[in-house]
Order: C-alpha cells, then structure tokens, then sequence
C-alpha cells in the first residue's frame, strides 16, 4: 500500500494518491490533470477511483478532467447531486481497492454531502481517514458554507457536524492518521495547524471542537462564532463542481498565448479586459500597465484572485515574470477563472520599448511612515488592510482598518482627492489594495514596504493590544462588523 500526500501550498490544498495492487485512488485533486497523469505512468497503476469528499468551494476539482481521461469513476458519498455522471457510495458502504479498503463515512456538516473516506490496510485496520473539509488539525470546516435560505441555517449545519464528529470519527483509534484537505491558510476553518496531517489521537487532546465534555450547543456556539462572511468565489466554484466545467486543456490553450504590446492592447480595449499582474511587489511598484491590478504569483495569489475579481468569466490579460504565464493560467484556472486571453510577450520592459506609459505606485519605508506623521500627526490617512483579528492584535492608534478582503465593498468610504497610506503586514497585501485603488481612480495612494514587520519596530503610537490570545471575542466580533 502507498499513500502519498500531494499539497499545495498556494491553496493550502491537499490531494492524495493511494496505491496497492497496481490500483489506484486519487482524492481531492486539482485542476489540472497533468501531475496525476504523469504519475499513474511512472507507476503503471490504473486508476480505478476519484474520490471527491464534498463539492469543494475553494477550488476547481480536476475530478471531472481525469475521468474523462481515464476513465475512473467519480465517489461521492451520500446527498450529492450533481449533473455528470457518478458512482454514489452509502454511508457505511466498502469499496475495494487491491488489498485494501475503503469505508465510506457520511460526515455531513461543512456540507449536506461532506463524506469522510476510512482506509483499512492489508490486515483490515484502521489506518487514516481522508477528512476533506469536516475535520481538518486544529479545527473542523466552517458550518456556514451550504446555507440554504428558509431551509438550513449554520446552526443546524454545526449541529450535524457535532454529530458527525462524536459518532463517526472520534469512536475511531487515537492511532488513526488523520489526512486533511487543507492546512493553514485555508478560509474552510479558522484556527488550522501548518501540520499537514497529523494522529488522531492528538486531535480529541488539542482541537478545540473534540473536546470530551462539549456539549453540543456549546459545540454551535464556538464553532460559529468569529465567522466572516465566506471569499465571493467560494460559492461559484462549488457550482462549478457541481455543474462540471470546461476542459482546463482548452483554457490553457486559450490562455497561455503571448501577445506583443500592440496585440496586448488591443485586446485589452476590445475585450474590456483587465489587466492583472502578478510579478514580485517591487517590480510592480516601479513599473506597470496603466489601470492593472498586482497580485503577485508569490503570495496566496489564487485565493486573493478569488476574493477580489468578482466575475468568474471576466476577460483577464496577464503580466507575467518570463517563463510564468502557464503557471498563471493554471493558477487561475484552479478557483474558477476560465477567461484568459494571453500574457504580455516581453514583459513591461517590452510595453515601455513600444513607447507605451507605465504608471508606477509609490512605496516608503516604515521610518519614512514615522517621518511623515512627526510631521502631520494624526492628518495622515493611514489605512491597515490586514485582518480585523490582525488589526485588534496591535496596530498604529490612527491608523482606520480597511481589509483587503472587503475592499469592493467599502471603497465608497475613501475621497478620491486625499492621500492613503498602506500597510498590511508584509507589504503584499497593502500593495494589492493600492493598486486596486489606483486602478479605481484613487491617484494618491502610498505604499508601506514590509508593513507591519517593520511599523512595529518605530516609535509611532500603538494600541495596547500585544498579543492576539488577550483578544476578547466581542471586541473581535465589533471589529468584524466595523470592518464589513
């Protein structure tokens, strides 16, 4: 038997390719069909199954793709519906794979149809459980996902998955490994480990929601409690997981085309398309397409993608470092966006050649920062795009928190003719919001290189907050609303 973990780190995804008797299992996987397919030749195995554990919202399973190709079946457990054909296992159901077994456990919870797959080794034990989003390490799935208006709140659905955790998975041994399919980084949860798998066991002592003596409203309330409103993308891939997709070979062939900046233009104007950006923060601060968006490949690139650019289908232009276009595409094809229309042959150094205007975004130091404000104090508009349980954490007395994740909802609270100050806490994320802000017709908007890692260290005024675990739930909560 082989059980192989294939994760990846830009989702915080996690596949799985199991083995035994030239058979084969894949769970969970991306997108892209080439690296499983690659490896079913190395091994000569055939794949008999493609196990999905419930219609993922986060990305674009490849599940669809690689039957096609293969022509393995698609295992969903119980109370999936979706339009293509599948093998729809039983709660309780084996399913053979060579020498070994897979249980199926319907753990409904994080979603109606959420199934946890139990693999029994040669000899018949319990070996691990393949959890999807139901119980991840450190946490469980968010219960908020499948809500259905007039029909099923949170609340039921945390109470379902009280139910499915105490009477599926916590019976199971303390020696059972426990394989996720996220890790930190994920907005499926709220408090996951950077482990990637981990023991079972471990789990009833340190997650919060495995404790022995929880009661089951006390269950709801925790797990509910602290909940942001889920990235918009999260339910327009579900659907697409539901509903199948376009072949990813198609919208690499379409999207993977370089264009030169004449032909760049062109299509940027004829097809009102945006122009997205994603080489490292610095090259896009000194140099970029006019009205383009930076969302730099060597960052959370493809969840930010999917919070950001609200329209699944809108037309998207790339500017890539040499030899990332593909990759861009690929990337972006994972959560949904299947519209790509080529990258910029050359790179902005070829735009500027062809005699093109760049627009660039200035960006200071944090000792610049304090600087500025010895000089205007609290004048100085200083906005904090980090999170609000970041913001709550420690942050500059004067400074408004104005999350990146909510930015397409609050850009009406900021005048166009004042000046703003970003930062976040590494300089990503702040660089992000100021060019979606220039983009948007903010002209004086300034960044904070290296954010919050370096503001900590000035002598500017901070809140008394040094340590998010002094964090009040309610103050948290009252930040939350204020930032949405």
């Amino acid at each position: 038997m082989k059980v192989e973990q294939i994760y990846t780190g830009c989702l915080a995804e996690a596949a799985y390719y199991i083995e035994s008797e030239g058979e084969a299992v894949i769970i969970d996987p991306l997108r892209e069909t080439r690296p499983y397919l690659e490896k079913l030749m190395e091994t000569g195995a055939n794949l008999k199954y493609i196990f999905e554990t419930h219609f993922h919202a986060d990305f674009v399973s490849g599940h669809v793709d690689l039957a096609k190709k293969t022509g393995a079946a698609i295992v969903y457990g119980p109370n999936a519906e979706p339009d293509y054909e599948v093998r729809k296992a039983r709660d309780g159901e084996e399913i053979r794979l060579g020498k070994v077994t897979f249980k199926v456990l319907h753990t409904p919870g994080h979603t109606m149809e959420s199934t946890t797959y139990l693999l029994r080794d040669e000899s018949g034990k319990d070996y691990a459980i393949f959890t999807g989003d139901t119980l991840f390490l450190g946490d469980v799935g968010r219960p908020d996902l499948a809500i259905k208006q007039g029909k099923i709140t949170r609340e039921d659905l945390a109470g379902f998955l009280f139910d499915s955790l105490r009477n599926k998975i916590m019976p199971l041994a303390d020696d059972v490994i426990v394989y996720p399919a996220h890790g930190a980084g994920s907005a499926c949860g709220k408090n996951l480990s950077s482990d990637t798998w981990g023991y079972l066991g471990d789990q009833k002592k340190t997650n919060y929601a495995l404790r022995a003596d929880m009661t089951r409203d006390e269950f709801i309330r925790e797990v509910t409690a602290g909940l942001t409103p889920p990235p918009q993308y999260f339910a327009k891939n579900a659907m697409m997981n539901k509903s199948g997709y376009q072949s990813f070979d198609k919208v690499l062939e379409k999207g993977a085309i370089a264009l030169n900046p004449e032909a760049f233009e062109t299509v940027m104007a004829q097809e009102d398309a945006l122009v997205l950006d994603v080489r490292p923060v610095e090259d896009f601060a000194a140099g970029h397409v006019p009205g383009s968006i930076f969302i730099g490949l060597d960052g959370s690139f493809a969840p930010w993608v999917g919070a950001l650019i609200v329209d699944l289908q809108q037309p998207i232009l790339i500017v890539a470092p040499e030899g990332r276009a593909e990759e861009t595409v690929t990337r972006l094809a994972r959560v949904g966006y299947d519209n790509t229309l080529g990258y910029l042959e050359g790179g902005i150094n070829a735009w500027k050649a062809a005699g093109k205007a760049a627009a660039s975004i200035e960006s200071i130091s944090a000792a610049e920062l304090e600087h500025r404000y010895n000089l205007a104090g609290a004048d100085l508009n200083i906005l904090d795009v980090r999170k609000p349980s970041e913001f709550v954490s420690q942050h500059l007395l004067d400074a408004v928190n104005y999350p990146l994740d909510y930015i397409n909802n609050n850009m009406g609270k900021l005048k166009r003719g004042d000046t703003y100050y970003l930062h976040c806490r590494s300089g990503y994320r702040s660089m992000v919001a100021a060019s979606i802000l220039k983009a948007r017709g903010f002209d004086q908007v300034i960044d904070v290189a290296n954010g919050w890692k370096d503001l900590e260290n000035t002598a500017l005024p901070k809140s008394a907050y040094a340590c998010p675990t002094t964090i009040d739930q309610e103050v948290l909560d009252q930040a939350v609303q204020s930032a949405l």
